[in-house]
């Protein structure tokens, strides 16, 4: 074999040799230690990477809620999550109050009469910018669905008879994307109360009521009846539109009796209180 041929292969292994050793010793001088409680705190996370936290996906909230322990967690995590992660860090399991997506609007196809028919591109965003509604309420639901399209847990469906999205409490998670994408700004996550139910103003109509009740049965009209009535001082009349403050309700429903437009909302519906009037008997006649 040819003397310098193999001077050149023993010259190209030792500088490979010594290139590999060069890399050795960098990799081991600037090598990061990783805790192993983030790749565990991941695989207690839903997994769903559904951008709720404002990461890149769940692995990265990992990192921060194992690097932060002032960090509340993830904002999707249920009980049985969140207990999983205290375990894994030794930290006490924080109680944060069940939420759900709540839909300011009750106008819809049934409480509104359609004025105009938008045929252009079927996004809520894009029809937001051409028109009011079909109904003809700047402030209400368009009815697109963008908000369904953005929900990672199939939470959120258009109801076909009302044209309203709808959040099924049994999937979402308030993880907030439909707040995000409403143009119109009309949900809003709430506490879930599920045992004495939640009270909301569904309507999001600014204008004074004489205009508001024109293009819809149930809008607010900014009469402050519900101001008056609420014992805890939970309501305000801001704009000429009612806001029920969720920290201070006790959904007493006093303001859900007293609006005249039904704009006050209980959901679920099967915690409204009925009112049955108890009629005295008539008394027994001797004949």
């Amino acid at each position: 074999m040819n003397p310098t041929l193999i001077n050149s292969i023993w010259l190209l292994a030792a500088l490979g040799l010594v290139l590999a050793l060069i890399l050795y010793f960098v990799a081991r001088k600037f090598k990061v230690e990783e805790d192993p409680r983030i790749d565990l705190v991941a695989d207690a996370l839903p997994g769903a990477n559904c951008g709720a936290c404002g990461k890149a996906g769940c692995r990265d909230m990992a990192v921060l809620i194992v690097n932060d322990p002032s960090y509340t967690g993830c904002p999707v995590c249920n009980e049985e999550n969140v207990a999983r992660i205290a375990e894994i860090l030794g930290r006490v399991p924080e109680k944060k109050d069940p939420m759900i997506a709540v839909i300011r609007c009750k106008g819809g196809k049934t409480n509104t009469t359609a004025k105009a028919l938008f045929e252009g591109l079927q996004s809520c965003s894009y029809a937001a910018a051409l028109m009011p509604s079909e109904g003809g309420c700047p402030f209400g639901c368009l009815g697109f669905g963008d908000c369904t399209a953005v929900c990672a847990f199939d939470a959120l469906h258009i109801n076909p008879e009302t044209g309203l999205p709808e959040a099924d409490p049994e999937k979402c998670t308030a993880c907030g994307a439909c707040t995000k994408v409403c143009p119109r700004g009309i949900i809003e996550i709430r506490k879930r109360r599920d045992e004495d139910g939640r009270v909301y103003v569904g309507c999001m109509n600014r204008q004074k009521g004489i205009y508001s009740a024109k293009v819809c049965k149930v809008s607010c009209i900014g009469c402050g009846k519900c101001v008056k009535t609420c014992p805890q001082n939970a309501i305000t009349l801001d704009n000429n539109l009612a806001y029920v403050n969720d920290a201070l309700c006790i959904s007493c429903q006093a303001c859900v009796d007293v609006c005249p437009t039904h704009a006050m909302t209980i959901m679920p519906l099967d915690k409204k209180k009925v009112k049955v009037d108890v009629q005295a008997e008539p008394a027994n006649q001797t004949v």
